[in-house]
């Protein structure tokens, strides 16, 4: 990559809008706490590392998470730290979700958890929170608390459906969505990763989301992506994570390239960058070392970001026109 490049990736103002607090767990949190055990860089943060299935994904980045997500400080001193990463890449807004299973595992009212995250964000970013619910994970403890986030966590700005794409979607999934549109909150669903262009279908009909976490297997059904281009629909996408999760096998399969060209709104984030060991300016990187993206795709997926974030109008036309500015600069 040329230096031009490289610079203009580092000053171009982002958003990261996929992105789980939990697989953002910074590395070196880890070791303050055990340094015995972790001080060394483990195998599936090596550059060539790719993962077997996403069960094997799953199963290291909560065990991980568990050995330092204990309480609500504990978000706050890994958030602290990932927001000021974010600001050292010319992030300025973020859309983080925190797993609502960690409701019951810590024992703690979901609220406090999302308060220590915000309390973490530093001046210059703006952060907004949601909470991801597994596909099975409205159960006899945690139903009633996730009705109480929807109607009554003023913090909370949405939630994202989580967890593996082959568990039948169940009969509360698409009332419990339909009811958290009619409080205001902004609603997700990971779809078309793992399972089929069905599934993104399903989230758009069923679900009533705009926005689609990865959307990858969409181009795999024309019906898919007519309805996509019909509804105005955003995919947050991933490229390091889709490879290291074999989602793809080869880089000229991805299919980012063809939603662009197709006009599809496309995004970038991170996912997981405790699992992928990537950064926000990496995934950039390669969509132009990698996936032929020129330096106006780059730029439209960063404008992109800002025309889906939760902040004014000003705001927005401001950061529109910076991106603007700069692709000019760059383009002299």
């Amino acid at each position: 990559m040329s230096f031009s490049v490289t610079q203009f990736i580092n000053q171009l103002p982002k958003t990261e809008t996929h992105l789980h607090i939990e697989g953002a767990l910074p590395w070196h949190l880890l070791e303050q706490i055990n340094p015995e055990k972790f001080s060394t860089v483990p195998f599936f943060r090596e550059p060539d590392f790719r993962y077997d299935s996403f069960e094997q994904f799953e199963t290291i980045l909560i065990d991980h998470a568990l050995a330092f997500f204990d309480s609500p400080e504990s978000y706050f001193e890994a958030s602290k730290v990932i927001f000021e990463n974010h600001l050292k890449q010319n992030v300025k807004y973020v859309e983080t979700s925190f797993h609502a299973g960690m409701i019951e595992y810590l024992k703690v009212p979901g609220d406090e958890i999302i308060k220590a995250i915000l309390a973490a964000v530093p001046s210059g970013l703006e952060v907004r929170v949601f909470l991801g619910i597994s596909r099975n994970l409205y159960t006899k403890y945690l139903g009633p608390k996730l009705e109480a986030a929807i109607s009554s966590w003023s913090e909370l700005s949405g939630i994202d459906l989580h967890g593996l794409e082959s568990l039948p979607m169940e009969s509360w999934t698409a009332p419990f969505w339909q009811k958290a549109r009619d409080y205001g909150k902004t609603v997700k669903a990971h779809a078309g990763e793992f399972g089929p262009a069905k599934n993104v279908l399903q989230a758009i009909e069923q679900l009533g989301v705009q926005r689609i976490q990865h959307g990858t297997k969409s181009i795999e059904c024309e019906e898919v992506m007519a309805v996509v281009k019909d509804h105005n629909i955003t995919f947050d996408m991933c490229p390091i994570s889709n490879f290291k999760l074999r989602v793809i096998e080869n880089w000229q399969d991805h299919p980012l390239p063809q939603f662009l060209e197709e006009k599809i709104c496309c995004t970038l984030s991170t996912d997981d960058p405790f699992s992928f060991n990537n950064s926000l300016t990496e995934e950039y990187q390669v969509g132009y070392e990698k996936l032929g993206l020129g330096l106006p795709e780059l730029a439209r997926l960063a404008s992109n970001g800002f025309k889906n974030a939760d902040i004014d109008v000003n705001s927005k036309d401001f950061w529109l026109s910076e991106i603007h500015d700069h692709l000019l600069d760059f383009s002299v």
